[in-house]
């Protein structure tokens, strides 16, 4: 029987696991997400976690965090297949928080538990995060059964709407998009050090 402490975490591309996060990551998206520090999670040969973090979604949020930028970050993905033993997801933390600890100047983790989704965020008790309290909904745009941040029809290219958005834009005017208001979401941090 294969352990959860005989798992490899290691720091890799955004492009090694792109895929796998689409894929196995209740969004099915990474549109949007500065990736900084991408890590996965091997059983052997086999990938079976994915993570990255990155620069908070919302601009000046770092603010109620740190006195600087580069002293948080958030937990912007965090995935793993659904047939790991119990503990594998707070291994894969806590191995990223030490790398974290060890090659970063981050003081600060944040992440967020999505109650439109049902994640109320045990995980990240379980991982010794700290609870920071309730955020409320957003507007999300829902497009062919996606849900988009309302910041996506605004993403350009050397000053150009990317053309994912100029689509999602034309799909709000034509009705065949909407906006509704999410549940809302839990905020958890935990400190790197003091």
């Amino acid at each position: 029987m294969i352990k959860v402490r005989n798992f490899i975490c290691s720091p890799c591309s955004r492009s090694e696991i792109a895929e796998f996060i689409e894929r196995n990551h209740y969004s099915g998206s990474i549109n949007g997400c500065i990736a900084d520090f991408c890590f996965r999670l091997d059983r052997g040969e086999e990938m079976i976690g994915a993570a990255f973090f990155g620069r908070m979604a919302m601009r000046n949020q770092w603010k109620r965090f740190a006195d600087s930028e580069d002293e948080v970050t958030e937990l912007r993905r965090l995935c793993c297949v659904d047939d790991t033993p119990k503990n594998t997801e707070s291994f894969f933390i806590g191995s990223m928080l030490r790398w974290l600890k060890k090659n970063t100047p981050i003081k600060v983790v944040v992440s967020y538990a999505d109650l439109e989704h049902g994640h109320e965020g045990t995980i990240y008790k379980a991982s010794n995060f700290e609870f920071d309290g309730f955020r409320k909904g957003a507007k999300v745009i829902v497009h062919n059964g996606r849900r988009y941040h309302d910041k996506a029809i605004r993403t350009t290219y050397k000053g150009e709407l990317k053309p994912f958005a100029k689509r999602l834009k034309q799909a709000l005017e034509d009705g065949t998009a909407h906006y509704e208001t999410t549940k809302g979401k839990n905020a958890y941090t935990y400190a790197l050090r003091g």
